[in-house]
Parts: C-alpha cells; sequence; structure tokens
C-alpha cells in the first residue's frame, strides 16, 4: 500500500519510524528485551508510535542499579537522536544534536521521553554525588551536565554504529504500512504492527551487537538541559 502513500506522509511516517527503531535498537544492544513495534500516521501528519520494551532486570545492587537507569536513560535518548539520521544514503550517518534536542523537547512530539530522561538525570546525579548541598546549586548544574554528557556520547554512539540497521528496519516499518479502512468516511490513517516475534526471526536484528561492544565515548559538543 505504500506505493500509493502521499510522499509529504511517507517521509514522515519514515521519520518516526526512525524514531521508533532507536529505541528498539539501542534497547537490544543494552541488553534489554524487546517486543512489536507499531506505528500510525495520518494524512493531516498526525502520528502514534510505540517500541515495546521490558524493563524488568535483576538488580542487586548500587552499581546494577545505576548501570540499569543509564540504560533506561539511553533508549529513552535514542528515539531523538535515531530521528535525526540523514536519509540520503550517501550522507554520513551522524546524529544532529540540535534537531535532537528540539525533539526531545517536545518540537515533534517526544515529550514523555524527555519528562522521563529529566526524572533520571536527577536521580542519577543523586546516586553518583550523594553529598552534594541541596543548596549549591551551581555544583548540582555541573553535576547534571556530567552526567547526562557522558550517558549522551554513548548513546550516540551506538545509533551512529547502528545506523544502518534502524534505516532497514525502519525501512520495513514503513514499506509495511496499509491504510486503515473506515467505515462511513474516508480512510485517511497508515498503519503498522511489526510483532515481536516477526523483528527476532530477522537477521539484521539478530546481528545487533551485544551491550559488552558500547562503551563511553566522549561528545564533542553536547546539549545541556536546564
Amino acid at each position: 500500500m505504500t506505493n500509493k502513500m502521499p510522499r509529504s506522509v511517507r517521509v514522515h511516517a519514515g521519520q518516526i519510524a526512525h524514531h521508533e527503531m532507536g529505541h528498539y535498537v539501542v534497547a537490544r544492544a543494552l541488553g534489554f528485551a524487546t517486543g512489536g513495534v507499531t506505528l500510525t500516521v495520518t494524512m493531516d501528519l498526525r502520528h502514534q508510535g510505540g517500541a515495546s520494551i521490558n524493563l524488568a532486570r535483576s538488580i542487586s545492587s548500587m552499581e546494577a542499579m545505576k548501570e540499569h537507569l543509564e540504560a533506561r536513560m539511553m533508549v529513552l535518548l535514542a528515539g531523538a537522536m535515531a530521528q535525526t539520521l540523514p536519509s540520503k544514503p550517501s550522507a554520513a550517518k551522524r546524529v544532529d544534536k540540535l534537531k535532537a534536542t528540539g525533539i526531545l523537547k517536545g518540537e515533534q512530539g517526544a515529550e514523555q521521553d524527555y519528562a522521563k530522561i529529566r526524572e533520571l538525570q536527577h536521580l542519577l546525579r543523586n546516586l553518583a554525588y550523594p553529598d552534594t548541598d541541596p543548596a549549591s546549586s551551581e555544583r548540582i548544574a555541573a553535576q547534571l551536565k556530567a552526567v547526562t554528557d557522558r550517558i549522551w556520547g554513548r548513546t550516540q554512539k551506538i545509533i551512529e554504529d547502528q545506523a544502518e540497521t534502524i534505516a532497514e528496519l525502519a525501512g520495513m516499518l514503513v514499506d509495511n504500512m496499509v491504510i486503515v479502512e473506515q467505515w462511513g468516511r474516508p480512510a485517511d490513517t497508515y498503519e503498522v504492527v511489526m510483532a515481536g516475534q516477526v523483528l527476532e526471526r530477522l537477521r539484521v536484528v539478530q546481528s545487533i551487537s551485544s551491550p559488552r561492544v558500547w562503551t563511553d565515548s566522549n561528545s564533542d559538543v553536547v546539549p545541556h538541559w536546564k
């Protein structure tokens, strides 16, 4: 059905498909169990999407707790980052940091991701710097930036290393969209559901690297959220 999809709808669907597959790929790379991915886009470019991720993990120490929270924050950051990857095959697969920050702050519907990230920022800072005076606002701001910059750099590395995988899966998602029949009025919504079992059988999914591959990465210029 996508050969009949208006170009503007297909372009927008492709961007949101990258967003959802960014969440999905980074979650798998970090060892989370994953389920299906869904996407809905209307003719007037409203959209809904989701990637099912199982957050249940065994946490037996404070270090394991920190690792889990960092991984969760990375998964949340991944969608906006992946959405900014260039669509042209010949273009360098680099995250556009300014665009990603704009998406997270609500320009294109990622407000829930941003709200969760903000909570995790503070929780991770509290764990990393337990002795900081709550009244030391400048020190707290610097600590928040240090936490966020490190996690941003790690996430960006995975997104850029896995850009081709994200693009391939996003393309599959869009290619499988169908228009929804609506009794009594013209159909105006395209949707797709790719079940977890279907994704698991794909060679491109099976080739996603294990979490041990990903190490800390220093990013050059990283946005800091106030």
